[in-house]
């Protein structure tokens, strides 16, 4: 995605594109490496240097509302980020942290969804080993 399309997709969603949000969002788009808020400060800081922690923060705050990012809970000391929001789900390995992405189908999360519910959200999340971890 260009920057210039990114910018659209956030006026599409009623979000000003502020160099600072564009900044974040480029950065996950182009990073699906699922990071931390405070590794989104580090990676944006680098090049745009009068960026604030805060400012980042609020970036991604802002980008989640608008639906453009989702925000990943997966432990309890750190929320994860990731620009790619199609229905998908998450194997976070206990060993390493990182974070990979696995496909979902609809009919998967239907299939799911107990009798009588609608699911408006997904969020999938798998943990144990991956590969590179295991004995």
């Amino acid at each position: 995605m260009t920057a210039k399309e990114m910018a659209a997709a956030l006026c599409e969603r009623g979000v000003r594109p502020t160099p600072q949000r564009l900044a974040v969002y480029e950065f996950l788009c182009m990073h699906p490496i699922h990071p931390s808020a405070d590794t989104v400060y580090e990676a944006v800081v680098e090049h745009n240097p009068h960026f604030s922690r805060t400012t980042v923060y609020n970036s991604l705050r802002a980008l989640m509302q608008a639906g453009l990012v989702q925000e990943l809970s997966m432990d309890a000391d750190e929320k994860h980020y990731d620009a790619n929001t199609s229905l998908h789900g998450h194997f976070h390995c206990r060993h390493c942290g990182s974070i990979t992405d696995f496909p979902l189908e609809p009919t998967m999360v239907q299939s799911l969804t107990p009798t009588g519910y609608t699911a408006l959200g997904q969020g999938i999340y798998l943990s144990g080993l991956c590969p590179a971890c295991q004995p």
